[in-house]
């Protein structure tokens, strides 16, 4: 059910680039113990029109979607540990960020095809 979600300046994060660093951004995750591996879901979008800090400057911001219930300090842990794994891959990137959000466990709903 977890979401990672990232969001990135597309002349600065080459498509090339995109796809391990979800995967590796997914096994971040899943070491830190706060999600299963089988249950993340990782997206990316690139954006062509940005600015940062009043100035067209590079960016990737990481939001992880997740069912209420975690610690205060699980969510520290995995945010630290996702950050780090961005700063290892993206080292000339010069805004990194990561959000950690709760979704309502009642609000939540899904559906998946049966197979």
């Amino acid at each position: 059910m977890p979401h990672l979600v990232m969001d990135y300046s597309n002349d600065h994060l080459g498509r090339g680039r995109i796809a391990p660093l979800l995967e590796q951004l997914a096994a971040t995750a899943a070491a830190t113990g706060v999600m299963q591996a089988a249950d993340i879901k990782a997206r990316a979008r690139g954006f062509d029109d940005y600015l940062v800090g009043g100035k067209r400057d590079s960016f990737l911001h990481l939001t992880v979607f997740m069912l209420a219930g975690r610690t205060p300090a699980q969510k520290v842990a995995l945010s630290v540990a996702l950050r780090q794994t961005l700063v290892e891959h993206c080292p000339d990137i010069t805004s990194l960020s990561v959000d950690i959000r709760d979704m309502d466990p009642d609000a939540y709903k899904k559906r998946l095809k049966s197979e």
